[in-house]
């Protein structure tokens, strides 16, 4: 699954819901991996928490990128 962009959305609000599906899919993982050590669903979990905290680091990047940039023009 490959994850989708979010950087058109406002950044604070989208980093917070992403953070969110994040903590719920890391919780998730947890259970599972407690209940079912070997399910073939750990696999497809770890890789969309993954895909979100790589989004969440792009977005934070690129929020970090804008302000720096704002800041040098001045």
């Amino acid at each position: 699954m490959r994850a989708q962009r979010v950087w058109k959305v406002n950044g604070a609000a989208s980093i917070g819901q992403l953070q969110s599906r994040l903590d719920d899919l890391n919780k998730r993982l947890g259970q599972l991996e407690n209940q079912h050590p070997d399910s073939w669903k750990l696999e497809e979990l770890r890789s969309s928490a993954l895909s979100l905290s790589r989004e969440i680091d792009d977005i934070r990047c690129a929020e970090a990128t804008a302000a720096l940039s704002e800041l040098l023009r001045k």
